[in-house]
């Protein structure tokens, strides 16, 4: 069993801005989704664990070890795929997966070739292996990238917002990789399409303003608001007063109208009808309202 434990980490950047705020969590084998807005600081958290960057203040231990310390005790078993990451032009797949194997250190080309063809099957990209990776549509380089995070059988695999931009059926087919992936190792997920969190992992973290506002299993978290959301369409003018008088965790347009979400234990009102939570609901019942909330974290 792999073990990350991050305790009381904190990241102020030179120029003041303060991306993370005491964030502590333990992290085990499987899928854990680090969900929140863009700006949430959930990229900054990524590079801080790649050991890309080094925190402020606090620690983080893989299996044991001080990873800041010891860099080398992360880095030889990790994968990273951040949000974008560039590709030499006029190289296929393949050739660029061995350039990235000797850099990781497989230096036995038996070894190496026997890795990468393997790689490039799991990811449904041998019959495009000779293609020059920078002509991939943006599926197809997203696969690619967990490819080269794969190699050298990392113990913690880092995917940063991996399916933003892509269509439906790539989608579909990248996360269904990442879940046969996290059966024996860590991958940590961070992204704000709350779908992929739900669906996928059996542990999560909602980060805020670099806070960490909660952790635990999805499932768990959405069936703590049972029989405590309730839905109603409303004209677009009556917003600021329901707002007023209820707690509108979220809205969405329909139709030309706004539909509001809002939580209470009890009914509101004779109009309002009761709906099963999901994770967006738990999400903004528990994010700062600083400003309205729309249906939707992308």
């Amino acid at each position: 069993m792999n073990t990350l434990h991050i305790q009381s980490i904190s990241k102020t950047y030179p120029n003041g801005t303060k991306a993370l705020n005491d964030v502590s969590m333990t992290i085990e084998n499987g899928m854990f989704g680090l969900l929140g807005a863009n700006g949430a600081g959930k990229s900054s958290l990524m590079r801080t664990i790649a050991t890309l960057q080094s925190p402020s203040s606090g620690s983080i231990h893989f299996n044991g070890d001080d990873i800041h310390s010891n860099p080398d005790t992360v880095r030889k078993g990790l994968g990273y795929l951040p949000q974008e990451f560039g590709v030499y032009p006029k190289i296929s797949a393949v050739e660029l997966l061995h350039h990235i194997g000797v850099l990781k250190g497989l230096l036995k080309k038996k070894e190496r070739s026997d890795q990468v063809e393997q790689l490039l099957h799991q990811t449904n990209l041998w019959e495009h292996r000779k293609k020059h990776v920078h002509t991939y549509s943006g599926g197809m380089r997203q696969r690619f990238g967990i490819a080269q995070a794969l190699l050298g059988d990392p113990k913690i695999i880092i995917v940063d917002e991996p399916t933003a931009g892509l269509d439906p059926e790539e989608r579909h087919r990248f996360l269904n990789l990442l879940s046969k992936i996290g059966e024996n190792i860590i991958v940590i997920l961070s992204t704000h399409i709350v779908a992929d969190i739900y669906n996928l992992c059996s542990n999560m973290a909602i980060l805020d303003r670099g806070s960490i506002l909660i952790h635990g299993n999805p499932a768990d978290l959405v069936e703590s608001l049972d029989g405590q959301i309730w839905r109603k369409t409303i004209p677009s003018g009556e917003l600021p007063r329901y707002r007023e008088n209820y707690d509108v965790i979220s809205t969405r347009l329909v139709a030309g109208e706004t539909q509001i979400h809002i939580k209470a234990k009890h009914v509101p009102d004779i109009d309002f009808e009761a709906v099963s939570p999901n994770l967006e609901d738990f999400y903004f019942s528990i994010v700062p309202k600083t400003e309205p909330q729309t249906m939707g974290l992308s």
